[in-house]
This record gives structure tokens, sequence and C-alpha cells, in this order.
């Protein structure tokens, strides 16, 4: 995807929001705007290296605006901790690196009902405990095998005979089930990574120093 980052001006209540995909911004999009935030630009950046190449220049416009980025932790550190302080050893006041364990799916996982109703699948199937999978994308797509429905293997699933990962409709499947049923403040008792952000996000609506 193509960098969204804009120049225009963000309100005092609000933030700027860079994420590595396409599902980073709108995942905790109502819990931010229960906590009294506004959202300003959302740099949609292409991939991990897209974001961590922009993370210095992120925390340089920190000094003037709050930022706040998300990333998936994946396998590129032991946790979420120590990834931050390898990126950003030097935060600005009003910056916040969240990172997501291990990925952005496992925060939609975490509503477990909610997922299985939309993949077809018994709750059961869904984990219990999204943040301490190993994939958390390879569990959504395992649960899309398990589909009652045609219409979700065909989307999320990858054509049989190719190399890809991802079906054509991975990402605006993801896409809608965050924007129309996903529920963050559900989710977020599976999910202790989700919880700290919905946690920290009233903090950054006061305005005050913001701490990775």
């Amino acid at each position: 995807m193509k960098n969204l980052a804009t120049q225009r001006a963000v309100p005092p209540e609000g933030f700027f929001w860079p994420c590595r995909d396409f599902a980073d911004p709108r995942s905790p999009l109502r819990g931010s705007l229960r906590a009294g935030l506004t959202p300003g630009p959302v740099c949609i950046t292409n991939g991990k290296t897209g974001l961590d190449d922009r993370l210095a220049a992120y925390n340089n416009a920190a000094r003037f605006s709050r930022w706040l980025v998300l990333r998936d932790l994946d396998h590129d550190a032991p946790c979420a901790p120590k990834l931050t302080r390898t990126l950003l050893p030097s935060p600005a006041p009003r910056m916040r690196l969240h990172v997501a364990v291990r990925a952005v799916e496992s925060w939609l996982l975490a509503d477990r009902e909610a997922m299985a109703h939309c993949l077809g699948v018994p709750a059961a199937r869904v984990s219990g405990d999204p943040d301490a999978l190993d994939d958390p994308k390879d569990h959504v797509l395992a649960l899309a095998r398990r589909s009652r429905r045609k219409s979700i293997r065909e989307a999320l699933l990858p054509p049989e005979g190719t190399s890809a990962r991802f079906g054509p409709g991975y990402v605006t499947s993801l896409i809608d089930f965050t924007n129309l049923h996903w529920r963050p403040h559900a989710a977020e008792a599976r999910s202790p990574s989700l919880a700290r952000l919905l946690r920290f996000l009233p903090r950054m609506a006061t305005g005050g120093t913001v701490r990775c």
C-alpha cells in the first residue's frame, strides 16, 4: 500500500496514527473515540520495514504532535517491551509505539464470538488466548478452512496451485469485520496486548506526556 501520510493540521485533541498495514488503524479506533481522542491523518506504511524506516521521523514529529504508532511483534523480539526499546530507545514525550502481540489479528481473534460468527465456525475453535498464538494469521486461515461458508473460504484462502499465503479477500474481509462486528472492549478480556493499549488511550487524551 502507498504511504497515506498527509500534511493537514491535527486538532489539539487529535493524534497521528502510523501503522504497518491495513488493519491497524481501524482496530482500536472505537476505543480511541471513547477515550475522547480524534484521530488525525493515518499513515499506512509498506509493511514493517517501511514503518521501522520512518520511526525516527515520526519520533521527531512527536516533539510537536501526539503520535501513536502500531506494529506487529511477530517473531522480531522475545517480547513487546524489548522490541519497543530496540526500535525506539529514546521516544519523544508525545510518542507512543505500541506493539500488537503477536499481530493485529490477535486483537481481532480476541472477540471470539464475533469472529466465530463471521467466519462460520464454532466459537470453541477460535483461540481463547490469541496473544499466545505463534502465528495469529495462520490461525485465521485455519479457521477459514473449516468455515461452513464457501464465500469465506474463497475470500481468505489462496487459490489452489498458487504460492500466495492469503486469499484475494483477506484484507477486505478483516477490514469489514473490524468496522462492522469487532468489539474492542469485549476483545480486551482475552488480549492483554490490546487491553494495555485501551488503558493507555485515556492518558493520551489528556495531552500529557506519552511514554512507551
